[in-house]
């Protein structure tokens, strides 16, 4: 590039900034069909709309038709496109089954879904671990397995597992939750080994503490009850998770941004990984 191109270039950086346009990165995700799992709100949530906003067909997943709806009507106000909606429970086959035949040809699934449970390690029965296991993992196992052929058939698709920190720092007062993410990490590693040699990724992100629907509704009780947002941030982290190197609580949208990336066609050099968005929590620099 000559020194006259370099000083157009410029002068068009200098202007953009200076107007306040943003700079964007196009993630080639036009009428991508994606399906996010427990999509209705937090990071699933997020992922759904950061999705859209590419140019992405997204299927929006939740357990009644009263929330995935809501969920819809809220993405139309902030994106301007209308998702697609399945309502199901899919810590079971039959739900699996059902929107697979609904929407056989998804090319990006984002194994979203799952759930945290706080519980004694010695009181933590049977159910508990045959539950959280089915909606955690068997969740992703089942839709991964459904629509594996199809990518391996086109040649193009993208699993994304939304695992944890907590997969590699089990958490003592979860060891079970800890478990199902470590669990994610293996199988998206396995199948990344499955599809060696083809354009179908698989990954795992792992978020570290991030302000999802648990949190805010534990953050809105303690506020509720005089306790301060900022305060009560600091103690967990100064007591919870000392390791954090950002000492708050990551936003959704945080997490989102990842999971449109490793999504797109732009990240077809990563596959296998596990890659963390976890804010520094995991002491750790490989």
């Amino acid at each position: 590039m000559g020194t006259a191109a370099k000083h157009r270039v410029w002068l068009m950086l200098a202007a953009a900034i200076l107007s306040g346009q943003a700079w964007t990165m196009d993630m080639k995700l036009d009428n991508k069909l994606a399906l996010v799992t427990g999509s209705t709100a937090g990071i699933g949530y997020a992922s759904a709309r950061a999705l859209l906003r590419e140019g992405a067909r997204v299927i929006v997943n939740g357990r009644t038709q009263e929330a995935v709806d809501a969920a819809i009507a809220t993405l139309k106000k902030e994106t301007g496109r209308t998702a697609l909606g399945f309502a199901g429970d899919m810590s079971t086959a039959e739900a699996a089954n059902r929107v697979f035949a609904a929407y056989p040809d998804v090319e990006i699934l984002v194994n979203n879904v799952g759930v945290f449970s706080a519980k004694p390690f010695e009181q933590t029965t049977d159910a508990d671990w045959e539950s959280i296991f089915q909606l955690n993992v068997m969740s992703g196992v089942r839709l991964s397995r459904l629509y594996l052929s199809g990518m391996r058939t086109r040649n193009w698709g993208r699993i994304i597992f939304i695992s944890s920190e907590s997969g590699l720092q089990i958490p003592v007062e979860s060891i079970h939750y800890g478990m199902t993410k470590s669990a994610q990490i293996a199988v998206a590693r396995g199948l990344a080994e499955l599809m060696a040699g083809t354009a179908v990724t698989v990954n795992s992100i792992l978020p570290g503490p991030t302000k999802s629907r648990g949190v805010s509704t534990f953050i809105e009780r303690a506020v509720a009850q005089g306790q301060s947002e900022k305060e009560l941030e600091k103690k967990f982290f100064e007591e919870r998770r000392p390791t954090s190197l950002i000492k708050r609580f990551a936003d959704p949208d945080e997490v989102a941004s990842l999971v449109a990336y490793v999504a797109s066609p732009l990240s077809s050099a990563t596959t296998g990984a596990a890659l963390r968005v976890e804010g520094g929590v995991v002491k750790s620099a490989f």
